[in-house]
């Protein structure tokens, strides 16, 4: 019995000793955890990507992540009143929800370095427009060709010669269609207005209508084929009567399109090609309708000794209509163009249709309008990005500033976390301003160039 005393007890203090060990390695883990936590940390800091120091690491920029998460990166480019907009997202939406993260992460990391703050700030808030606008602004030219000036004396005297512009304009039924809201006759109408309103101060125009009586019912043909009426008689351009000629009439009936070629023939036949240069531009949505034969009429205007060119443009036609109009382009010696909606109408009309180099005298290389759309085209590049780096530079400012106030940054990092940013917007700025002047200076000098050259081949044959 005490045998068998003794061997409990001793079996009692072998199973206290193995607790006891278990005891002590399950306090030793427990002790590591908190290690493991702090290296756990670290790693979370060392995955914060470095922030760009340099202009190409800083252009090719990725937005941050609340950036991408909860706002709309082109809201921060807006300017003028418009920037608004983007002040009261920051104040109503953005900013608490960057202040919840800062708070968070700023609590768990303690004691970072500016460097390291710097980067968190960049990979949470910094935009991401540099790389779109950056590129359009490396890559941007400014538009202005040289201009290919005639070099002969013939053909600077086929230039000198007076101009008659005769615009042929459908008004057949189909041209009530309508595009974007708004009928294929009105957005017709806008265009041919531009288009008369640029030719040479010295040219005389006509108006041509055609179709434009009863309907395109068959009952109504015969008298909306012999609707070919010369609205606004050949003379020199009067905006107001202009403009009165083109809303006197509107889309009804069929399409007379050889009659209205004929009716252009008539009002020419007294201005021979020796001494005018004799154009006709017509506007189209269709074919012939009322049994006339177009290509015929406007090969009979080139043979005439007016010698008159048929430019076409035709609008959103079918492919029956775009072969018939080629054809007619075609055998008047000019050019066809089709053309989907109003935009399109409007490039082609005011770049296609405006004479070119050697039927007029230019009083300018460069004109006011391509200069103006260089400049725009500029501005809608280069302020977004500087006013997407401003608004970086805010809000890392205002995000240093809330870390502050909340104790969880201390002033001396604060101060060179400051003066880290500010420095970085600069060089970004400085960039973007140096770029934009030498794109600048390249448009001047071809400016110039353009302009001496076109002034002095003007000179030349004026004084001859």
């Amino acid at each position: 019995m005490k045998l068998f005393n003794r061997r409990m007890i001793l079996v009692l203090m072998m199973c206290a000793a193995v607790m006891a060990g278990c005891g002590d390695d399950q306090t030793q883990t427990a002790d590591e955890n908190p290690d493991k936590a702090t290296a756990a940390e670290e790693v979370a800091v060392e995955k914060i990507p470095h922030a760009g120091r340099t202009v190409e690491e800083m252009v090719g920029q990725k937005a941050g992540v609340l950036i991408e998460k909860h706002m709309d990166e082109q809201l921060e480019t807006l300017g003028g009143w418009d920037s608004q907009q983007y002040r009261d997202f920051l104040e109503q939406t953005f900013n608490p929800i960057a202040e919840k993260e800062l708070k968070t992460y700023f609590t768990k990391h303690e004691n970072l370095s500016s460097e390291e703050v710097y980067d968190y700030l960049v990979y949470m808030l910094g935009s991401g427009n540099y790389p779109h606008y950056y590129k359009q602004l490396t890559d941007y030219e400014h538009g202005f060709v040289m201009p290919e000036l005639p070099d002969g004396e013939d053909e600077v005297t086929t230039k000198q010669k007076k101009m008659n512009v005769v615009v042929l304009m459908d008004a057949s039924g189909s041209m009530k269609g309508e595009i974007a809201g708004k009928t294929k006759m009105e957005l017709a109408k806008t265009a041919i207005a531009g288009f008369v309103e640029q030719l040479p101060d010295d040219a005389n125009v006509a108006l041509i209508a055609y179709g434009h009586v009863g309907t395109s019912a068959g009952e109504d043909k015969a008298a909306s084929c012999k609707a070919v009426e010369s609205v606004y008689p050949l003379s020199a351009y009067q905006a107001d009567n202009f403009a009165s000629s083109l809303n006197s009439f509107e889309a009804k009936g069929w399409t007379p399109l050889a009659g209205a070629i004929n009716k252009a023939g008539e009002i020419l036949q007294a201005y021979p090609s020796d001494e005018y240069s004799n154009l006709v531009y017509m506007v189209s949505d269709g074919v012939e309708t009322c049994d006339g034969d177009p290509v015929a009429a406007a090969k009979q205007l080139q043979s005439q000794n007016i010698k008159a060119k048929v430019n076409i443009i035709g609008f959103n036609v079918d492919n029956e209509g775009q072969q018939q109009l080629k054809q007619v382009a075609d055998s008047g010696g000019g050019e066809y163009v089709t053309v989907d909606d109003s935009a399109e109408l409007e490039v082609q009309i005011t770049k296609k249709w405006q004479p070119s180099i050697g039927q007029l005298v230019w009083t300018q290389g460069v004109t006011i309008q391509q200069y103006t759309k260089a400049m725009e085209r500029m501005n809608e590049i280069y302020n977004p990005l500087y006013t997407a780096s401003d608004a970086e530079l805010n809000r890392i400012r205002y995000a240093i500033n809330f870390l502050q106030d909340e104790g969880l940054l201390a002033n001396d990092v604060k101060k060179q976390v400051l003066e880290l940013a500010e420095s970085l917007h600069d060089v970004r700025n400085d960039h973007f301003k140096a770029l934009k002047e030498a794109k600048e200076s390249e448009r001047k000098q071809a400016e110039d160039e353009i302009n001496a050259k076109v002034e002095a081949w003007r000179q030349q044959w004026e004084n001859k």
